[in-house]
């Protein structure tokens, strides 16, 4: 590809000046190949967004309490092309943006479903976040933040995360079922989304192993064909939506139930899960890529500050927060080295709006998009093994916080029981100098939290 694209010098030099390419030894054919591997590697979230965002909180609440799902697909596209668009022409790095896995599924069943707050709702409260996040990036202030949380509990939140993720790609796909005695109980494999949901699993596993970059989309798009042939999935696309703006603004409908305690929370668990997830994604992929100088991310408040920006404007759009993607790893892989990668990869997400009936047939079966919950899962939790099991401390939190995502069915009381018990296990240790202030305030804060306010 590197030879086959010719730009006109009058089209070249200036891309050269602008995203540097020459002395990040990449050219334009480089960048442009690097950006579509990036989006074949993330555009799953076409489908999974609306999934999760539209027809998850449809199943529980009814559609009339739901955002159309074409809005949503509208929305996760327009945020996606805008993040990476901030992020490659300002911060200029080879970082892609989209709706982040892990926060849609805490703003569709911890926050909608679970805490009965209105979509519009939670949309305040992911702009509210983004806000905060901004004012946190361009300030001295993100230094502070980032060194108040221990390594140890960021670790558990993002494999807490995957393991919550997961846990829903398993009830969706029909391998686990309720149970009135147990809670939990497994699938009937007989059936028709259970043997669909293993058969996208597997393909999916075989893609990845094999290293392809879309892996995850490729399964989804084998799961739908097998489903269509084998009539499972009628092939037929509903013309009850189709890609609008229904969402936009509605997080401005929203302010005036927005100022809860409860509310409070879930800012703050917004916040708390982007910032973190946004700054381990940056510092993973730019080292991949070389970027880093003395450990230290060069213009790390302005990729900040652009992520943040991201999620304002994916909440006035009408969807979740959007965040850096891990997934930016397989452009890199490629020889992305500037933001004309992260360029290429919202002209993709742009030109997917005309393929809505494709990603709305996929996100409307939960056998279809549950291999890549459950994948997507597998690979957040990898951060299990960063934790220092041997040292109880660390080890009690830290596990607090991945069992209780999934078992309480919230984040937010993952985040919020880890964060509690981190300062007693430490003080028992006598290492009480080493938590920070703000540890013990979110200590105090989360005990007001569960015996308190929560019903």
């Amino acid at each position: 590809m590197a030879n086959a694209l010719k730009l006109p010098p009058a089209v070249k030099r200036p891309l050269d000046r602008y995203f540097r390419l020459s002395e990040n030894k990449t050219g334009v054919a480089r960048e442009l190949l690097a950006g579509t591997t990036t989006f074949l590697a993330m555009a799953y979230i076409l489908a999974v967004n609306p999934g999760i965002l539209s027809f998850g909180i449809a199943d529980a609440l009814g559609a009339g309490n739901a955002p159309d799902p074409g809005a949503i697909f509208t929305a996760t596209a327009l945020a996606a092309a805008l993040g990476c668009l901030v992020m490659g022409l300002w911060a200029r790095y080879p970082i892609a943006l989209a709706p982040g896995m892990g926060l849609n599924a805490f703003f569709a069943f911890s926050v909608v479903v679970g805490m009965g707050i209105p979509w519009q709702t939670a949309l305040t409260g992911t702009l509210a976040s983004g806000v905060i996040f901004f004012v946190l990036a361009v300030t001295g202030i993100r230094e502070t933040i980032i060194n108040a949380i221990p390594t140890q509990m960021k670790l558990a939140t993002g494999a807490g995360i995957g393991l919550f993720i997961a846990f829903i790609g398993l009830q969706g796909g029909g391998l686990v079922a309720s149970h009135p005695d147990t809670l939990v109980t497994l699938g009937d494999f007989t059936a028709a989304p259970a043997l669909l949901t293993l058969f996208g699993l597997a393909a999916t596993a075989v893609f990845l192993v094999l290293g392809w970059k879309g892996g995850v989309l490729y399964g989804m798009l084998a799961t739908l064909v097998l489903g269509v042939v084998t009539g499972h999935i009628p092939l037929e696309i509903a013309d009850s939506s189709s890609p609008n703006l229904d969402a936009f603004g509605a997080a401005f409908t929203g302010i005036d139930d927005a100022f809860t305690t409860q509310m409070i929370i879930v800012v703050l668990t917004m916040l708390f899960v982007d910032f973190f997830d946004t700054a381990g994604t940056l510092f993973a992929v730019a080292g991949q890529a070389g970027m880093l100088k003395d450990g230290k991310l060069p213009r790390a408040g302005r990729a900040l500050a652009a992520d943040s920006v991201a999620t304002m404007g994916g909440a006035v759009l009408g969807t979740s927060t959007t965040t850096s993607y891990i997934e930016s790893s397989a452009g890199v892989s490629v020889g992305g080295r500037t933001g004309l990668t992260s360029v290429t990869t919202a002209l993709w997400f742009l030109v997917s709006l005309v393929a809505f009936p494709l990603f709305t047939l996929v996100a409307n079966y939960g056998e279809v998009t549950a291999p890549a919950l459950i994948v997507v899962g597998v690979l957040m939790a990898r951060q299990l093994g960063g934790i220092e099991w041997g040292r109880l401390e660390y080890a009690l939190p830290a596990f607090i916080t991945i069992a209780a995502m999934p078992l309480t069915y919230s984040i937010a009381n993952g985040i919020a029981l880890g964060l509690l018990f981190f300062p007693i296990t430490m003080i028992a240790r006598g290492r009480w100098r080493e938590v920070h202030p703000i540890g013990y305030g979110l200590m105090v804060i989360f005990i007001g939290y569960f015996f308190l306010l929560v019903e």
